[in-house]
Parts: C-alpha cells; structure tokens; sequence
C-alpha cells in the first residue's frame, strides 16, 4: 500500500520524533549527543527553522519544529544522513542507524504549543533518565535548561516560548517550571500520534464527525484547512481492497481469510489493523468496512482503536504500509 507523504509545509508546528533502527541506542556517549546537537544548531540557521522544544534519550529523539522557508524533509536528510555517517565513523560500525522514515505530525498551535512544549521536555522524567523535575535543569540534553536561563546549546526559540507563559523572563521561567510540574501530577496522553483518538483526549469539543487524518494532531477545520493546502496527489486516499490486499501481504494470508471473522490471533490482528488504516488514515465508513469484513459498524470501531495499537507498537509494519 502507498505510504501517505509527509505533509511538509513551511509554518507549520511539527512534531519529530526520530528512532534508532529497531529501537537500538542512537546516543553512545556525549560525543554523539554534542555531534547531534551541534549539527541540528548549525541546520536551524541556515534554514531558518524555529525549534520550540527538544529533548534527546538513548533511542530516540523529539524535536518540536516551525520551518519558515526551507522544507523539513531536506534539512532532516542532511541531519540524519550526516549524524549517522559520524556515529558510524565514531563506533566503527556499518549499516543503518535511523528507522527509514522519521516521523512527523502536523500540529494545531492553537490548541497544542503549550502541551507538546510540556510533553517533550518532561521526556527524560518520565523515562527515567532524571529522577524529577528539579534534577531536570541539570540534564544538558533538552531544551528545558535553556528555557531556565542557563542552557549551553541555543536550540530553542527562547523569547518566543517563554512569551507564552509571562510578560518578563523572570515571571515567564516561573509560570513554565509550574506548567511542567502540573504535568507530572497527570497521566499525560501521548502526543506521539496524530488522529482521532490523541486530538479528541486533548480537545473535548472535537467530536466523532470531525475530520481526521493520523499526520496530523487535531481535528475539525484545521485538518480540512490542512488538507485543502497539500497537492491533490497527497490527498489520495487508499481503497479498501487495496487496504485488505497489502496487509494479508504482510501476514502472508489470502485476502479471503481476512474477510471472514476468527478467533486466531493473527487473523484478528491483521482485521483490527484494516479497520484502523481504512477507518481513521483513509476515510472509508464503518458500515463500508463492516460489509466487506462482516463486521457491524461499532464493532468496526472497537477494531480500529486496537488495529492503531498494533501499528504503532509494530514499527516493521509501519515500514511496509507507510
């Protein structure tokens, strides 16, 4: 099945996250972070991209980004191809290092700046890398120290962001300190993902009707004013054969065996997984999906929500359905 393309478009708030292949360490020592860090620094510039928040652990990487004039996809490529060639270099090592597509997702600033700015820096906490928050402005691998006043690296948009939270430095870096602790006192939703089920439990006044696409974090008239700004080839959405078709290719299965019911455990995997890409990344209806798998329409549903577990948790079935 044909990948959706990224959707690359200067001025808009986006979410990058970048895994090692097959979840492996992309940071070995602090060489590698400063490496990485330097190059991203260096990259910013030149393109003029805005970055409002950053984090770096062992395996992955999120970065929070506005390009203004030069597209995302090329300054990731120099980024990632040039890191990957020093890394390798450094640890005598050959082959790939990144997963093959980075992510990222489209973000409403509107309703979404604050929280990712919140989410991405309160990584390392929640991954235990730091014990807690105070031993956070200590940790030299994200944006949160710069934001306090005393980062070594530049990477963040600092008058922009602390903007948000207060008049004066002083009020802002005080207002921010408690936004992320607030944070830490809920179970935060993961704003990995875009689609329904990530925009509708940060935005309660989205609803079932809304417009969705899973590139992008939001609902409603942002998406649809998204989607009427990319190239009518990147709105083309997949048939439902074409769904059934590539993921019984996944599996090895007929396609007939995936439109029957079963009780075997792949089977049910592989319908869950058509029900989410036909559902929630193509717009095909429920009753539509229903006819074909001999599903009712809320049972579709119930499927699709397990169907983006399994994709998300399966990085070799992102790579083969896009």
């Amino acid at each position: 099945m044909p990948r959706q393309p990224r959707i690359d478009i200067s001025g808009l708030l986006q979410h990058v996250i970048i895994r090692g292949i097959e979840r492996r360490d992309i940071f070995i020592s602090d060489a590698d972070r400063r490496d990485f860090v330097r190059r991203l620094v260096l990259l910013l510039q030149e393109t003029k991209t805005l970055c409002y928040a950053w984090t770096l652990l062992d395996n992955h990487v999120h970065l929070l980004l506005m390009p203004t004039q030069a597209p995302l996809a090329s300054m990731m490529r120099r980024l990632l191809t040039g890191y990957a060639v020093s890394f390798n270099r450094r640890h005598n090592r050959t082959g790939h290092l990144f997963q093959n597509r980075y992510k990222s997702i489209v973000c409403d600033e509107d309703v979404y700046l604050l929280e990712l700015v919140r989410y991405i820096h309160l990584n390392p906490v929640r991954a235990g890398k730091v014990a807690e928050l105070d031993a956070l402005a200590n940790y030299p691998w994200s944006g949160h120290q710069q934001l306090l006043g005393k980062g070594e690296y530049g990477l963040v948009a600092e008058k922009e962001v602390l903007s948000l939270f207060g008049r004066t430095p002083k009020v802002a870096r005080k207002a921010y300190v408690q936004f992320l602790y607030d944070g830490l006192q809920q179970d935060m939703p993961c704003l990995s993902t875009g689609g329904r089920q990530t925009s509708q439990t940060m935005d309660a006044s989205l609803t079932d009707q809304d417009y969705y696409d899973e590139r992008i974090l939001g609902g409603g008239v942002f998406v649809e004013r998204i989607m009427n700004r990319v190239a009518p080839n990147e709105a083309r959405h997949v048939s439902l054969e074409e769904i059934i078709k590539s993921v019984a290719d996944y599996y090895e299965m007929e396609t007939e065996r995936l439109c029957w019911p079963s009780k075997v455990r792949t089977i049910a995997d592989a319908r869950a997984v058509i029900c989410f890409l036909a559902t929630r990344r193509n717009r095909i209806t429920g009753r539509e999906v229903g006819d074909k798998l001999r599903y009712t329409p809320s049972a579709v549903s119930r499927a699709a929500q397990r169907g983006l577990k399994i994709y998300d948790g399966d990085n070799h079935l992102q790579d083969s359905l896009g």
